[in-house]
């Protein structure tokens, strides 16, 4: 357990580090388009898409780590009324209907970009199958970092979150 926990550590934080490195991108980015377009009066066409692109992935990202570091959306004031029992019971199904969401995510983001892999992106000619790469990469993190929880929530231990 406590490799698949350190596994789970390392992927968490690389992914932040790498969502923060994608923002970081994503700002040179648009910089470079409005300094392309007001001051070099020349626009920079491929700015945009790229940016858009990373977008997608620094978000898909930050999705994943948001699961491990239970920073997703919950209702804990309804948990918080049952019995300890029960609420460990229900966060069990909730990180089990997690991980049934990063599957299909996962699933659906495979066949997607392998589906419009053929496809060019008109500004950067990358393959349209780029676009649903990040679906694929978070839905699998989301279903390693649920499995974690789950794991955590029998062995009655806490998931402690990457960035500390």
């Amino acid at each position: 357990m406590l490799l698949y926990t350190r596994l789970c550590a390392g992927l968490s934080r690389a992914s932040l580090m790498l969502a923060v490195f994608l923002l970081l991108a994503v700002v040179a980015c648009v910089q470079w388009q409005v300094i392309g377009r007001y001051v070099l009066n020349d626009t920079p066409t491929w700015a945009e898409a790229l940016a858009l692109l990373l977008v997608l992935y620094m978000t898909s990202l930050g999705v994943a780590v948001g699961v491990r570091d239970a920073g997703h959306i919950g209702l804990e004031s309804l948990a918080t009324l049952l019995p300890e029992r029960f609420q460990r019971k229900l966060a069990i199904v909730v990180h089990l209907l997690v991980a049934t969401f990063g599957v299909l995510m996962a699933k659906s983001g495979w066949l997607w970009a392998t589906g419009k892999w053929n496809e060019k992106k008109p500004m950067l000619g990358l393959p349209e199958g780029v676009d649903y790469i990040p679906l694929v990469v978070a839905g699998t993190l989301i279903v390693l970092f649920s499995v974690e929880h789950i794991i955590a929530l029998v062995r009655g231990h806490d998931v402690e979150p990457a960035w500390n």
